[in-house]
């Protein structure tokens, strides 16, 4: 990434960070908590699926043998924390995550 392109991406960010901002009707000492939470969430959407395979492949060797353990065991093992799929009203479901 060039300098000018680092620039703009910078640029760009701090744009929509005030676009969220004054949308939310948020002082801006209130503004971190979500703002944070959503690199959270980012940073774990990110981690999981560097993860995903080996997870998968774990859960598939240890199915069936003693050492079984649960695609969540698993996750919390590899990336400190666990994809959970919980169901949501109406029929509907929601991916939520779950600190280890």
């Amino acid at each position: 990434m060039t300098d000018l392109e680092l620039k703009k991406l910078k640029d760009d960010l701090w744009h929509a960070a005030d676009v969220l901002r004054s949308g939310a009707h948020l002082a801006a000492n209130k503004y971190g908590q979500p703002i944070l939470g959503l690199i959270f969430l980012r940073y774990a959407d990110i981690l999981f699926k560097q993860h995903k395979r080996e997870i998968e492949a774990e859960y598939a060797k240890l199915k069936g043998s003693r050492r079984e353990k649960s695609r969540i065991e698993i996750s919390i093992e590899k990336c400190g924390f666990s994809w959970v799929i919980l169901p949501w009203p109406r029929g509907r479901r929601a991916v939520h995550g779950r600190s280890a």
